[in-house]
């Protein structure tokens, strides 16, 4: 099944008449996880044909308004929708009490469950959910108020199965082929028992989405980067204005660049870019003097994480 990474919006603070505010869809087998949600989000989720039904998880990186002031009106509208499935909302503390003290969204109010996970201000790595095929693991970044990253990664799949070698040993029936897929021994009619090892490979790593906003370089922004098949990171300002970016808790994109290259990423989306800018061309053309394999997260484009290239 096939992992795909949708920006939704990639302007910093200001949108502009082609950035929208901060939000990056990620959607597996029809299901998806949403990464911030700045305003008016539910309007790109329709954009990028994503049903807000299907949402599983909304993980908010901290709690300003840019980043934020999205959740209210999308969880109003799943009300509208009847959902009546659980839906997780992780974040820093507080994102509880800011849904709570809105009209219609308080407990009880709402005909779907929240599962709301905020993490603290002190943590090193914690597991926002756990599902079959993938996990979300959350780190701590650098900020001028508590944010955090987040890290999608998809579990292993099973390995390659050698129909040949199988079919060899008297395996022949697709029902044990499946069953050895998934691990299991099976039994031949004539008594025969075949492990799975003898016919299946290593299980094969998964693919790996990194979320690294609003941050400066920080140990928790490489973790969640580490060996990421794709990394999406803030590059607000240009490398000359980084005295800015340190006051206002943010990279520059020779420093995305540098958390790329230290992590050892794949590929590198720059993102959340300051409204003076234009075009991100400067910003990617800066980049890529440290890590090659960059370029701007492009809105509504989707990211196949099977075919990203290292």
């Amino acid at each position: 099944m096939t992992t795909t990474v949708i920006p939704l919006g990639t302007a910093g603070a200001l949108p502009t008449r082609d950035r929208h505010l901060p939000a990056v869809a990620v959607e597996r087998e029809g299901a998806s996880v949403l990464f911030d949600c700045g305003e008016g989000t539910q309007r790109r989720l329709l954009a990028a044909e994503l049903k807000p039904s299907r949402l599983q998880a909304v993980c908010i990186t901290h709690l300003h308004g840019d980043h934020v002031f999205g959740l209210p009106g999308l969880l109003s509208t799943l009300s509208l929708l009847d959902r009546t499935a659980l839906l997780v909302v992780a974040g820093p503390q507080g994102v509880a009490r800011l849904v709570g003290c809105m009209p219609g969204l308080g407990e009880g109010e709402r005909p779907y469950p929240i599962r709301f996970v905020e993490l603290p201000d002190a943590f090193d790595e914690a597991v926002v959910l756990e599902a079959d095929a993938y996990r979300i693991v959350a780190r701590p970044l650098a900020h001028r108020v508590p944010a955090v990253g987040y890290r999608f990664e998809e579990k292993p799949r099973p390995g390659h199965l050698d129909v040949e070698r199988a079919r060899a040993l008297g395996v022949t029936d697709y029902r044990h082929y499946r069953a050895m897929k998934a691990g299991e021994a099976v039994t031949l009619p004539d008594g025969r028992v075949v492990p799975p090892e003898a016919v299946v490979g290593p299980p094969q790593p998964g693919g790996s989405f990194a979320y690294v906003t609003d941050t400066m370089p920080c140990d928790g922004g490489i973790a969640l980067a580490r060996e990421a098949t794709l990394l999406y990171h803030e590059a607000t300002f240009l490398h000359d204005l980084r005295e800015l970016a340190v006051a206002r808790g943010h990279s520059t994109a020779r420093e995305a660049a540098e958390v790329a290259r230290a992590a050892g990423a794949r590929r590198l989306l720059l993102g959340h870019f300051s409204a003076r800018y234009r075009t991100p061309d400067a910003l990617v053309a800066e980049a890529r003097q440290v890590f090659q394999n960059t370029e701007a997260a492009v809105e509504l484009k989707r990211y196949d994480l099977e075919k990203v290239e290292g």
